[in-house]
């Protein structure tokens, strides 16, 4: 049995959300962006509980 340790992704350069989506933005210049739609939890969150 094994186990993994979360790590962070270091493509990752930044994560923003608009009213109705949230994107995010590749080291290599991609950004991926989704409908908050697609997560309830996260649409449903504060301003506040998204940046954390």
């Amino acid at each position: 049995m094994s186990s993994s340790a979360i790590t962070t992704d270091e493509r990752v350069l930044d994560v923003a959300f608009t009213d109705d989506a949230v994107s995010v933005s590749l080291r290599d210049g991609r950004v991926i962006s989704v409908p908050l739609a697609w997560y309830p939890r996260v649409l449903n969150a504060t301003r506040a509980q998204r940046k954390n």
